[in-house]
């Protein structure tokens, strides 16, 4: 119950999942925009409970930002946002430091109070730029575009949903902590399925995903993953958008459910050597008013020449992509052969080694699934690559190209070089972006061991940039 003597705005799970489930449909009938925006000005309006719209936005790398606006504030200057971009790494120089957001009226969601406070609801918002464009550094924005104009052009509708493993580790702030401690502390060593009701592992998973069921996400299945105090927790597709935005979701309300417990989620891609490490599994398939072009009875593992076609061009690419998909020193831990590690240029029914897998589908979830993708990674960079070489990349001249023996790079410096110089990299992303991105993961790497060795080393937990922290970068 809401405290009485402020009466802010707290709704019961039930409700959460009603309202999410409703604003979904909306997004999935495509109710045109300036509907829904009148739509929630004048929810705002008319609940006087809320008092702060909680605004995100993602960096270039990926990481989650929030901004909360008094409500009354918001309705009236919704338009006219504007922040810092100058302290976001990767944005904007400090001479041209001004931008803006606009809110993505579609990305609409209530959650929880008891994890994002009482009286406030959340909303997605596009970057603006000083003349009032797209920011080119929004990703979010650049993916939503691309996303747009293939419905425009072709009818095509990109549909994603992820996969995303995570550990679970005793203590809060456990890897900020890392160099103090030099070892994260396990809460279940179990493994694969073996976690009773009632243990702390089972406990949050349990409540993580009742958490995201209340916020509209479509669960399907959860259970602790084959490396000890792992967990993964899987829903339902939906368009690429909306999918990237739930990536954020699940992470932002899987560390927050785990800090209310004491503990800490991390989604480090392997942050301790000699178990699997984490990835996110990012299923994709591409439709066309109520047909899935990806699915074909008759076709080779019953996937059209379209979907052979996209698999082939994400193998040609590859390596250009590989600094995106895996996008820290220590996501290169994880392209180890020994754990199911899928480091091979090649696409397989049945080999989980295999960057690119062939699901057993139907004609509703013919899909592929691509292996080598790190939960670190930015998802909006992700879906937005994957869906681009896909459709529009080339197909190289190679001789059994699904299975020849060709693999992704076994460090992050090899993988920079590979982004910087493909002339791919160069047509998908603008020359500013590309270039500070290359900074960006340089920066990182450089404080950290050239070579990874066999033991985790500190540098790269502490300068990982899911585990950002502006006092240590500043010792530079």
């Amino acid at each position: 119950m809401s405290n009485s003597a402020t009466n802010f705005l707290t709704l019961s799970y039930e409700e959460l999942e009603e309202k999410n489930l409703a604003a979904r449909e909306q997004r999935a009938k495509r109710i045109d925009s300036g509907r829904i925006q009148e739509e929630r000005l004048k929810y705002l309006t008319d609940e006087k409970r809320i008092k702060a719209v909680i605004v995100m936005f993602s960096d270039l790398e990926g990481r989650l930002h929030m901004l909360d606006y008094d409500k009354k504030f918001l309705v009236k200057s919704y338009d006219n946002l504007t922040f810092d971009g100058s302290s976001i790494r990767g944005f904007t120089a400090q001479r041209e430091s001004d931008l803006r957001l606009h809110m993505d009226w579609n990305a609409f969601y209530w959650g929880p109070a008891e994890f994002i406070g009482e009286g406030k609801v959340l909303v997605f918002g596009d970057v603006i730029d000083k003349q009032g464009g797209p920011y080119i550094g929004d990703i979010r924005g650049v993916l939503k575009s691309y996303a747009d104009s293939q419905l425009a052009g072709n009818g095509y509708v990109l549909n994603a949903a992820n996969e995303i493993e995570g550990f679970l580790f005793n203590g809060l702030d456990a890897e900020r902590n890392y160099v103090q401690t030099g070892r994260f502390e396990y809460v279940n060593t179990g493994g694969y399925y073996h976690s009773l009701p009632g243990d702390t592992l089972r406990t949050f998973i349990d409540k993580a995903a009742e958490v995201q069921r209340s916020m509209g996400f479509e669960n399907e299945k959860d259970h602790p993953e084959v490396a000890p105090s792992q967990f993964e927790i899987n829903y339902s597709y939906a368009d690429v958008v909306q999918a990237a935005d739930q990536i954020q979701l699940y992470k932002f309300l899987c560390r927050q459910v785990a800090r209310n417990m004491g503990l800490t989620a991390s989604f480090l891609p392997k942050p301790v050597v000699g178990v699997n490490g984490s990835g996110m599994h990012t299923n994709v398939s591409v439709s066309k008013g109520n047909t899935n072009l990806f699915w074909d009875p008759k076709g080779e593992e019953k996937i059209s020449t379209f979907a052979w076609q996209f698999v082939d061009r994400i193998l040609t690419h590859g390596n250009d992509l590989c600094l995106i998909l895996n996008s820290s020193v220590n996501a290169y831990r994880r392209l180890d052969p020994h754990f199911e590690a899928p480091n091979q240029l090649i696409a397989s029914a049945v080999d989980r080694g295999a960057m690119v897998r062939v699901p057993i589908g139907n004609e509703r979830s013919s899909r592929l699934e691509l292996r080598a993708v790190g939960p670190d990674a930015n998802p909006y960079m992700v879906l937005y690559s994957v869906f681009k070489t896909g459709i529009d990349g080339s197909i190289a001249k190679i001789p059994n190209l699904r299975s020849a023996k060709r693999f992704l790079p076994d460090n992050i410096y090899t993988a920079i070089d590979d982004f910087h110089n493909a002339d791919w990299t160069k047509t998908i992303f603008s020359e500013p972006v590309r270039e500070r991105y290359v900074d960006l993961k340089r920066a990182s790497a450089d404080r950290c061991p050239r070579l990874l060795g066999t033991v985790v080393k500190t540098p790269e937990i502490q300068f990982h940039h899911e585990v950002y922290n502006q006092y240590l970068w500043n010792q530079f």
